[in-house]
This record gives structure tokens, sequence and C-alpha cells, in this order.
């Protein structure tokens, strides 16, 4: 049954998928406002019906709330599928409005806005339904506390919403993921069509899928693990190098912080899967916040500014 269902999702994926400048119409018009909808009617029926729960933050969320907040929000690691359908969104947005462009920047910021306001409003609602459940201490994870909070506001007709709103939340995030990649890897090779990318990460995530979660997360943790510092990297360089790059590209900025997160990356990847630990973490353990996971903003910050500095001295040397 789970082969079956997941064909047919990665089936209805690769529709969606077939004609990139009709992506944002089949997300925007259609499962983005279902997955809202869905989302904002439990988040009404569990503020309308269930009591606001009085208990006591504990742990982490006690001592340093915006912290521990902080490094949750950080450990979704939204920043690499942000950049990835930042990709679908410039991509169809040049098919509509002829060609990147001031006038795509301009769409892609509103676009922007606007998606992480509802984003904001989206986890302010889920943490409100957290905070009215009963007994909300002793969930372990928030998939079972929302589908208790459907069951508890709904019956039997809420794992239904439930469902669905699971259903089209991945089915948003498979459609983005498999033309983003596939639309990258046919500019990195134009000799291999967008399609057939399309193919054959469409065939990937059928198999992955199928071989059930636990086989999926063993892949791709270590993975996703190693890209999120040098994405985070290339976002926070570029935004804060723009003033910058009207004198200078700001080449070496770019290239010895994304090296040194890379590095620092590869060094914690290793010692996680067990490839000569002891001797990773007696040097990864130096940085502060290893423990949290984020060693790496100290080096790479330092390799930044050492980058910063190389590129003021060449723009000056070729100056005079």
């Amino acid at each position: 049954a789970s082969i079956i269902f997941s064909f047919i999702f990665f089936a209805i994926a690769f529709y969606l998928c077939w004609n990139p400048g009709h992506i944002i119409d089949a997300l925007g018009k259609v499962l983005t406002p279902i997955l809202l909808g869905l989302l904002v009617l439990l988040v009404f029926l569990c503020l309308a019906s269930l009591p606001a729960s009085h208990d006591a933050p504990t742990g982490e969320y006690a001592a340093t709330p915006l912290a521990a907040g902080l490094l949750e929000g950080y450990m979704t690691m939204d920043s690499i599928a942000a950049l990835a359908f930042g990709i679908i969104v410039v991509t169809s947005l040049g098919h509509t409005g002829g060609g990147i462009g001031a006038k795509v920047v301009r769409r892609t910021s509103t676009a922007a806005i606007i998606a992480g306001s509802l984003l904001g409003v989206v986890y302010v609602g889920l943490g409100l339904i957290g905070h009215v459940i009963p007994n909300a201490q002793s969930y372990s994870d928030g998939a079972t506390l929302l589908a208790d909070a459907a069951q508890m506001t709904m019956g039997w007709p809420g794992q239904i919403v439930f469902g669905l709103i699971v259903l089209t939340a991945c089915m948003t995030t498979a459609v983005g993921l498999i033309a983003a990649t596939s639309e990258f890897f046919h500019r990195l090779l134009p000799q291999v069509s967008y399609r057939a990318w399309m193919i054959v990460f469409t065939i990937i995530s059928f198999v992955l899928s199928s071989a059930g979660l636990s086989s999926v997360l063993a892949i791709a943790v270590p993975i996703i693990t190693f890209l999120y510092p040098v994405a985070i990297t290339v976002v926070f360089v570029t935004i804060i190098t723009h003033p910058m790059r009207l004198a200078t590209s700001a080449l070496w900025t770019f290239r010895l912080s994304a090296w040194m997160a890379a590095a620092w990356s590869a060094a914690t990847t290793l010692a996680h899967v067990g490839v000569a630990t002891d001797a990773f973490n007696s040097v990864l353990m130096l940085s502060p916040l290893q423990a949290n996971q984020l060693g790496w903003i100290l080096p790479t910050v330092v390799a930044a500014l050492i980058g910063a500095c190389v590129d003021l001295a060449v723009m000056k040397r070729s100056a005079t």
C-alpha cells in the first residue's frame, strides 16, 4: 500500500512539474490555498473550542525561550528549501515577465514578503494550538499534537483534514524541489533537457520514498547537515556585501567564507557518521556553539572578514 501511494503521489507531482511555466499556477492557485484554508480551519476550531492551557514552560523554553526558538527554527533547515523554491519563482516569473531583470526582482521580492508574512501567521497559529490543547507537554512531537487537536475538534473528519494538510504540504514541497533540481541541472548540463532530469529525479524520489522514512533520513540528514551552513553563508554574504559589490565583486569574501563553512560542515558530518569522531570533535568543540551545531558561525565570520580585507586591498590596487 505504501508503494502504491508513493507511486500515485509522485505521478501527480510529475504531472504538475511537466511545464515549469505553470508551476506557480499549480501551487499558488490550487495547492497552497487548499493548505492555508485547512490550516485556518484547524486553528480557528482549536481556538474556539479548546480551553486555554496554563501549563508553565519547561526546559530551555523556561530559561531561554528566544534562543530555544531560534535553534529549533535553525534545525528546520528551511534555507535550503528557500533557495530551491527561489529557482522556481524566478524561472516562472521569467517565463511570464519577459526574462530576468529588475521587474522579476521586484516581483520576487513581493512574493518573498507575502510568503514570509503568511509563514509567520501559520507558525503563530500552530503555536496557539499547542497553547490551548490540554496536556500539551505530554507530546513528544508536533505531528501527534496536531493530529489529536484535529480529532478533538472535528472527530473522525478531523483526521481527514489533518491528513489533507500533510498531503498538500508535502505535495507542494515535492513539486517545488523536483522542478527546482531539474531546472538547476538543466542549466548545469544544457544538453540534457529539463524533462529528462525531471524523470530522473522523480524516479529517485519514488525509490527513496518506497524505502521508508528511516532510509530517507539515513541518506538525507548527512547531506543536509553538510549543505545547510554553506547555504546560510551564501545568503548572508550576498546580502551583507551588496553595497561592497558596487565597487568590487567581493570574490574572496564569498570564496573564503563558503570554503570555511564547507570545510567545517564536512568535518561535522564526518564526525556525526563515525569517521574520526574523536579527532574531529577535539577541534570542532573549540568553537562556541558547536554543541548546538552552530560552531561554524565564528570561523566563517572570520574567514569572511579576511576575504573582505583581501577584496578591498585588490580594489585599491586596481584603482591606483
